[in-house]
Parts: structure tokens; C-alpha cells; sequence
């Protein structure tokens, strides 16, 4: 994982070389290589699952840990998991073996207030970690950004933007994930109205280059690659962009949610860039050269289905999504046309983290529900659920061959269907 994404970059240009990054050999060890935000290519394809013959009625809970609140989702990488937590005016790092044994733990002060509107969700972080190169990357939920050995837990360095921005997290809290490389960190510093998206050196915290046209919003990057152009595509405040790897942009388009939430991953899919947003419906932009630059045409459209703080993942020519209809359901979308295959049932829950494993399409559901269901069906097919948390669980769980691991509301477990 950490040699291919050193080749990332590439000379002093610091443009992207995709095919290092994306596409590239599946992590090793049955899939315990999942170091950042919705695994290795950031997408929420799983490798190295393993399903059994026939599901049991009940998981095993192998192991479980106190870690703290936050809807942080734990990394895996090197035999190594890690999870980044709150207690009480405490933002937590914490690393375990895959036994469930403590290997070390570092904080750091970070006491923070959260928006009236916010307080449901509690203090954070809500930022995943990302590692590469033996460092862990954290962004907590007030903007400050630390770099750790992921080996022994020394803090390195840690960046805070109180003298560079009037504010140094959005509204509701920093929630996007950092992207990582074994030479660069990448992160949307700022808050509300200001900030810049920002290319750190890896190992000092030193600013390379910044993008400062827009605030922050709590979508994480992804990697793309059209006519031949690398790119990091995201939401911020108000728009979809696609910038350079030495933050130029290259396009936009206007994306503004009510209440200022844009909280969705963008998905790449052949030369589209899908998108959604509270109350926006399911977007696909067409990227293509224009002149010396690019633009972004709206390809296709569906205002049935509409994500609010979950993204997508995508098995083969089909979108899986949660939406936001109904009180909640999940729902099968083509890809390339934006049509509405199925839905499944509503009213289950407030939010779902998917995650898709081969043909089998992994749900956890804000109501501590583990749902797995047939990816290649025609409809909505459960093939089995259990209850895995008692407590709200916004994290993506993290599967390790036959295991997965659930951040609850304070709990870090490890489940078997083995």
C-alpha cells in the first residue's frame, strides 16, 4: 500500500500518476489493508472477503474496547488497527494488534463546542485517519492536523490554523478525511467561508500548495483520471471541484446544499464524476477537455434517489446507495444512465456506511444493524442481518477477510462469522 501510493507524485509538477494509486494490486493479508477513508483507492471496495457457505444466526464478538466517542471509522494497515477517538476535552489516537491488544495511545488537548444544530452527533472526530509511509495522519474535529509514527505513536508534527483562517472548522465540525501518501498529506483546512485545500509535506507539515477559493465542506477527495490528467476531485462548501495535484483548479460546478451540509464522496466511474447532496438528487458531471482546461456537463439526473451524509459504492455497472427517501432505504442505480433499478424497503434509519465485497453488498445502519445483502440481484435481497451495537453507529466498518470491525458510540469491536 505505502510503496505504490510513493509514486503518486511525480517530479516537481506534483500531479498524480493514477494508475499508482487507483487500480493498482489489491492490498495483501485478505484485505487487512485498509488505511484510510473508505479503503485503499477511497471507493469502499472490499478485497479479500470472505463470505461463508451458509451465513450462522448469530456473529461472534471476538473482542471489544473502550475507545471513546466519534464517528471516526478505525484503519487498518501492517497487522496494525487504528482509531481515533474523543475523551472528554481529549482528542485520542489509539493502536491495537489485531487481537485486540493495546500497542500504544497518544492525545492531545482539543476542547471544542459543537453548533447547536450538531449536538446530536457529539464533539467528534469525525474525520477517518489516513496512513502511509509509517506515519497516521489525524484531522480533528476543530481543524488541527497531526502526523504520528504509526509504529510507536511519537507525534511528529501537528498544524493549527487559528492565525491563518478567521475559523479552523466548518459548521458542523471538521469531517473530511484526509488523503495521504508516503511523501504528502493532503487536507481542506479553514472553516466557514475560508479555507484552502492544502498539499502538506508528509514529513515536516510543511504547506507545498494550497487552493483557497472556498471553505471547507465534510466530503473526503478521490482520485480520478481523464484525458490523461490526474486529478483530486471533492465537495467543498459550495462547489464540485477537480483540482490539480499542485492545486490548480481544473473545474467546478455550483453545489450548495440547504444548511451548508455537502457531506458526500464524490464516485468516479469512466469519464463521470457522480455526486449528491441533502435534497439534491443523484447527479452524474461528463469531464472533458475544453480548450486548455476542462468542464463539467451534467450527464444524467435522478431526483428519486438523494444521499446526505453517505456515499455511494459501485459493483460492476451499478450505484449502491443509501438514500435519503422514505425515511431511509437502499436503492440500485445504473451507473451510466442514472436509472433507478430497485429500492429496497424505507424507514431504516437515519444513515447506512456501504461497503461493497465482490458481489455482496455490505450495510451498517445508524441503528447498529449489519446488513448484507446480494449485489447481483434484480431486487433488494437480504441475505442476512445482526445486531452488532446497542449504541448509534455512524462509522464504516471495517472487514478483515471473515471478520469485521463496528465502531460504536464508544466501542471498538472485532465480529466473526467463522
Amino acid at each position: 500500500m505505502n510503496a505504490r501510493y510513493e509514486q503518486v507524485f511525480r517530479g516537481r509538477s506534483l500531479l498524480f500518476c493514477l494508475a499508482a494509486l487507483v487500480g493498482a494490486a489489491a492490498p495483501a493479508a485478505a484485505g487487512e489493508e485498509w488505511p484510510c477513508w473508505r479503503g485503499p483507492a477511497r471507493d469502499g471496495v472490499v478485497t479479500g472477503f470472505q463470505p461463508p457457505a451458509a451465513w450462522p444466526a448469530e456473529l461472534k464478538k471476538l473482542w471489544s474496547a473502550e475507545v471513546g466517542e466519534g464517528h471516526s471509522s478505525p484503519v487498518a494497515a501492517g497487522a496494525r488497527i487504528y482509531q481515533f477517538s474523543r475523551q472528554a476535552d481529549e482528542e485520542v489516537v489509539t493502536c491495537f494488534d489485531l487481537s485486540g491488544h493495546k500497542v500504544w495511545q497518544q492525545r492531545y488537548a482539543a476542547p471544542y463546542e459543537m453548533s447547536p444544530d450538531a449536538r446530536a452527533h457529539g464533539k467528534g472526530p469525525k474525520s477517518t485517519p489516513a496512513v502511509a509511509g509509517g506515519r497516521l495522519f489525524t484531522l480533528g474535529i476543530s481543524g488541527i492536523l497531526t502526523a504520528w509514527s504509526a509504529d510507536t505513536g511519537q507525534r511528529l508534527w501537528q498544524r493549527e490554523f487559528g492565525q491563518q483562517f478567521p475559523k479552523t472548522s466548518p459548521l458542523y465540525g471538521t469531517a473530511m478525511s484526509p488523503l495521504a501518501t508516503g511523501r504528502y498529506c493532503f487536507a481542506h483546512v479553514g472553516g466557514h467561508g475560508r479555507g484552502a485545500f492544502t498539499m502538506f509535506d508528509a514529513g515536516t507539515g510543511k504547506t507545498i500548495a494550497a487552493w483557497d477559493q472556498d471553505g471547507p465542506a465534510y466530503a473526503s477527495p478521490v482520485v480520478a483520471r481523464w484525458e490523461e490528467t490526474p486529478q483530486l476531485v471533492t465537495q467543498t462548501q459550495n462547489l464540485c471541484v477537480g483540482l490539480s495535484g499542485d492545486a490548480k483548479l481544473l473545474w467546478s460546478v455550483p453545489f450548495k446544499t440547504a444548511y451548508d451540509q455537502n457531506s458526500v464522496t464524490p464516485l468516479v466511474y469512466q469519464d463521470l464524476a457522480i455526486v449528491s447532496g441533502y435534497n439534491l438528487g443523484l447527479s452524474a458531471y461528463r469531464i472533458t477537455k475544453s480548450g486548455g482546461g476542462f468542464q463539467a456537463q451534467e450527464a444524467w439526473r435522478n431526483d428519486g434517489v438523494s444521499l446526505y451524509m453517505n456515499s455511494p459504492v459501485r459493483v460492476g455497472d451499478r450505484l449502491f446507495c443509501f438514500s435519503q427517501r422514505k425515511s431511509g432505504q437502499i436503492c440500485c442505480v445504473a451507473a451510466g444512465s442514472g436509472k433507478t433499478l430497485w429500492e429496497g424497503p424505507g424507514r431504516q434509519g437515519d444513515n447506512a456506511a456501504l461497503l461493497a465485497a465482490g458481489q455482496t453488498l455490505i450495510a451498517l445502519t445508524t441503528r447498529g444493524e449489519l446488513q448484507f445483502l446480494d449485489a447481483a440481484a434484480s431486487e433488494h435481497r437480504l441475505l442476512a442481518k445482526y445486531r452488532v451495537a446497542e449504541s448509534p453507529t455512524w462509522a464504516h466498518p471495517l472487514v478483515l477477510g471473515a471478520r469485521v470491525l463496528v465502531k460504536d458510540a464508544n466501542h471498538l469491536s472485532l465480529w466473526s462469522w467463522e
